[in-house]
């Protein structure tokens, strides 16, 4: 607590004046509840606060050495370019073109049409991080559970580059 000491009185000099001298009030200050205070606040904000949680997109990698024969007919290529064009290919079907904003809709569209659709999509080394970031939102968008990132094929960075 706060308490305040009162120093003695100095005697006053003869012949040096006729006032007195000025009593000097001591005052002590406790600052225990002070920072008790401040820590119980401390503690208050840190149990309490609400971090943002890390958006993160949980993957699930399988045991090397392990290989799953799928129908062909259930699965879906997508084509990231290096100037960050999309394509896609359903089963042994055509290439076909998309851009960024369509993508979710085809994703949406073909995974209706075949709840078993597994998407593969591959990745040319020269298209940003970014891209394929988009691509997997996209894909979470859509509800798609099933999909794999692969890096792109020399035979398969030929025949999309030679695509408009």
């Amino acid at each position: 607590m706060a308490g305040v000491d009162i120093a003695a009185p100095k005697a006053a000099k003869k012949g040096v004046g006729l006032h007195r001298p000025k009593r000097r009030i001591g005052i002590r200050i406790d600052m225990t509840p002070m920072v008790d205070i401040a820590f119980l606040l401390l503690i208050f904000f840190m149990v309490t606060t609400v971090f943002r949680k890390p958006q993160a997109m949980e993957v699930n990698l399988p045991p090397a050495g392990v290989t799953v024969d799928v129908p062909e007919s259930n699965v879906m290529v997508v084509y990231v370019r290096g100037d960050e064009k999309l394509f896609y290919r359903m089963a042994k079907g055509p290439v076909t073109g998309t851009s960024m904003k369509d993508i979710g809709q085809v994703f949406t569209e073909n995974h209706k049409l075949n709840p078993e659709l597994i998407i593969l999509v591959t990745v040319n080394r020269d298209a940003r991080y970014e891209t394929m970031v988009r691509v997997m939102d996209e894909l979470e968008l859509a509800e798609m559970t099933r999909f794999s990132l692969i890096p792109m094929k020399e035979e398969d960075i030929k025949d999309v580059e030679a695509l408009p």
